[in-house]
């Protein structure tokens, strides 16, 4: 029997994070007494694992510093979650989307930059951690667009490359999805624009949950 599998990435595409991860990163870059970034390019490196969205945001600052800036925003990211303040609302649309998904014989997947607790804590809190057959994240693989964590997610899931799709909003989650043999789709609604994800290789962009369950039915 084939295994449809369909791999998600998580902010901007399941929930949106928005706030919390410019937030987190304006903390860290006043911990290490850097200049915050501006939140427009803090927007541009979301989906890409930790390291290396700093070094995007601060090329040339000393590794050393880089590294204090991702240890502070993991403190940052991990006090708001532990007090409560933390916001990561899923997507209009999504838990409709992954029961829909799941009873028409799909298994589902997430590829994320995030951490494994952060994920999990995510997901859990939204009641969905049951749902994915699939998690990987940047704690494990090195950054997207590498094909790593789409590759591991095929072998858990028992899935070809031809009867997957990468679920994301990014143009990294495109890249990766290419890179690995898998279809790629876009979502409208997370952190690049339509055409640029149609640019790196997206076959659709789809503009709502409800046209995404559409798509894949």
């Amino acid at each position: 029997m084939t295994v449809r599998l369909a791999v998600f990435d998580c902010d901007g595409t399941l929930v949106d994070g928005q706030a919390a991860v410019c937030e987190a990163m304006e903390a860290a870059f006043a911990f290490a007494r850097l200049p915050g970034p501006p939140r427009p390019l803090i927007r541009r490196i979301v989906g890409l694992s930790l390291p290396q969205a700093v070094r995007h945001l601060a090329p040339d600052v000393p590794e050393d510093l880089q590294r204090m800036v991702v240890e502070a925003y993991k403190d940052s990211f991990r006090s708001a979650r532990t007090g409560g303040t933390l916001e990561e609302p899923l997507f209009e649309g999504i838990a409709e989307l992954v029961d829909r998904l799941a009873q028409s014989g799909w298994a589902l997947g997430v590829a994320t930059g995030k951490s494994d607790r952060g994920l999990s804590a995510c997901l859990a809190g939204h009641g969905l951690l049951d749902r994915f057959v699939t998690l990987q994240t940047a704690d494990r693989h090195p950054s997207k667009p590498h094909p790593a964590m789409l590759e591991a997610a095929l072998h858990e899931a028992g899935a070809l490359p031809g009867a997957a799709v990468m679920i994301g909003d990014t143009s990294f989650d495109m890249d990766m999805a290419r890179a690995a043999g898998v279809r790629a789709i876009g979502v409208d609604w997370g952190y690049h624009p339509a055409d640029e994800l149609a640019a790196a290789g997206a076959e659709v962009v789809v503009s709502s949950a409800a046209q995404l369950g559409d798509y894949l039915s």
